[in-house]
């Protein structure tokens, strides 16, 4: 075996680690760290099967698109005012399915601790941004929620997260 040459585990554990996803990993703390982020990413990249159907997508009529458009707009819109009527500071996004809030008009800045605690204080969810931060500390105050949900579901969402304005939560 050549200097810089893999080990032969080494080449079976990444052989089995592209055929069934890394499922753990034994290791130092900051590899451990670097290990979750890569991990991170590779969830939302798109595997060469999703390519059959991206073209089967491309065949599509133009409505479809529109009309998805439109029903991820209307959502977002839902979402959006319900969070800015529950006192979160609102960024309405263009180009995704995650509409981004500030946490600090409620009183609230460490967006891991508040993701945490949300569950249990009104049944929502949420992301904390920091995990998408070199600098975790600039993105502390900043969480976000995902609108491809159904919008019952959404204006459900909305009223629960109300409570926090109210303070009942």
């Amino acid at each position: 075996m050549a200097i810089g040459e893999p080990s032969p585990e080494v080449k079976t554990l990444s052989r089995d680690v592209c055929k069934q996803g890394l499922t753990w990993v034994t290791a130092t703390p900051e590899l451990v760290t670097t290990v979750r982020a890569a991990k991170q990413f590779l969830t939302y990249v798109s595997a060469g099967p999703f390519q059959y159907a991206v073209a089967e997508a491309l065949r599509l009529p133009d409505s479809y698109f529109a009309d998805l458009r439109d029903d991820l707009r209307t959502k977002r819109d839902v979402l959006s005012a319900g969070l800015a009527a529950a006192g979160f500071e609102v960024y309405r996004p263009a180009g995704t399915y995650f509409v981004t809030t500030d946490i600090r008009p409620l009183g609230e800045s460490d967006g891991f601790a508040f993701c945490r605690s949300l569950p249990e204080r009104c049944g929502v969810v949420a992301v904390p941004n920091a995990v998408f931060y070199d600098h975790r500390d600039q993105g502390a105050p900043f969480v976000r929620f995902a609108f491809c949900k159904r919008t019952e579901v959404l204006t459900d969402a909305a009223n629960r997260l109300k409570t926090l304005a109210s303070g009942a939560a």
